[in-house]
């Protein structure tokens, strides 16, 4: 289950594909396209901590395309590489750790929606975010593809832009409030799905290995029986 449909996931790559044509023409690397990513996203979750809710999710949507772009201009022009992936995958870290700890901020500081139960939940969802892809790292450490679970990193881009971008801090921020405790509880339960298929897999595999090697062991013993010479009185 998937919180965006694919329909949205397609339409959104084929609008940008015009971009990463040109970016691929001009010779620019992925990981600069990571970078300047990086640092919009740094700029956005600070735009968030100073209460500016509505500015600081149209910025974060209108540059969310350089989290898509950096892996299609790699992809297109033959220059990925195991350093672009690691380096992306420590900066999305880096990504998540400043738009969620900027919604923190807000509600820590923010006259008069601070709120110490929505500091708390945010919070929380920093957690619940750093714990989603950690999971999946761990996972693919061990062979696994963990790509599973309710919320994948495009949800989480879209539920930190957009509704902030059209809704701000209306309804008294109500809103925001939802949709910072929608991130939350999603992250934790992509957490525990995660957790859940790593158990089912690697318990699987444990108890086929154990399978083989009880069936091996029979066989092992008749080899070495039938190989050694017989001795007196057997």
């Amino acid at each position: 289950m998937k919180l965006l449909p694919d329909w949205i996931t397609t339409g959104y790559l084929r609008l940008i594909d015009p971009v990463a044509n040109w970016l691929v023409k001009r010779g620019v690397h992925p990981n600069t396209i990571t970078v300047i990513g990086t640092f919009c996203t740094l700029v956005g979750g600070i735009i968030y901590g100073t209460g500016h809710i509505r500015t600081g999710g149209w910025f974060l949507g209108l540059t969310a395309l350089f989290d898509v772009l950096d892996g299609t201009v790699a992809r297109r022009s033959n220059s990925s590489s195991t350093f672009g992936a690691f380096l992306d995958s420590t900066l999305d870290r880096l990504a998540d750790g400043f738009v969620l700890g900027g919604l923190a901020v807000f509600y820590a500081t923010s006259h008069p929606h601070g709120s110490v139960p929505m500091l708390i939940v945010a919070l929380m969802g920093l957690i619940g975010a750093f714990l989603t892809s950690y999971t999946r790292a761990r996972a693919e450490a061990l062979g696994l593809d963990a790509k599973v679970g309710l919320l994948q990193r495009p949800e989480r881009v879209v539920l930190l832009s957009a509704p902030q971008a059209f809704f701000g801090l209306v309804f008294n921020g109500w809103v925001l409030a939802i949709i910072t405790i929608i991130l939350t509880v999603t992250a934790w339960i992509t957490v525990i799905q995660r957790v859940a298929y790593v158990y089912t897999a690697t318990t699987r595999a444990d108890e086929a290995e154990a399978r083989a090697e009880t069936e091996a062991r029979p066989r092992f013993w008749a080899r070495n029986r039938a190989a050694r010479p017989l001795l007196k009185g057997e």
